[in-house]
């Protein structure tokens, strides 16, 4: 089984995993997609703020986070096995971290920071 954590309050997060989610259920595939702000955070090793940052994947007892676990995901999934191939190509995966790391991923976890912080208010 693979299994995704993912953040559901983040809007963007939220509507991605549910289009894989669909998909996944449509075709009856062994994933298994869990909130961070329900799972116990424990098994994964990261607490809340680390959850929060990135996307995490288990599969075959090993965890990944980033491009690595869209690529594991992808992998699962026969309608987005053309994405993971080309995602792993050397190029392609440098690039895709680093526009992960660097922009998209801390541009999510700014933007859900800022949500939270003004409806907690």
């Amino acid at each position: 089984m693979t299994k995704v954590l993912y953040n559901k309050s983040c809007s963007v997060c939220n509507f991605e995993i549910n289009q894989y989610k669909k998909y996944a259920d449509d075709k009856s595939l062994d994933i298994e997609f869990q909130d961070l702000s329900d799972t116990d955070l424990d098994p994964w090793g990261i607490d809340q703020e680390q959850a929060k940052r990135r996307m995490h994947v288990e599969k075959d007892g090993e965890i990944y986070d980033g491009v690595d676990a869209f690529i594991k995901l992808w992998e699962d999934m026969p309608k987005y096995e053309f994405f993971a191939d080309i995602a792993k190509k050397p190029v392609i995966y440098n690039l895709g971290n680093a526009l992960y790391d660097w922009v998209l991923a801390p541009a999510l976890y700014n933007k859900n920071k800022l949500k939270e912080k003004f409806h907690g208010m």
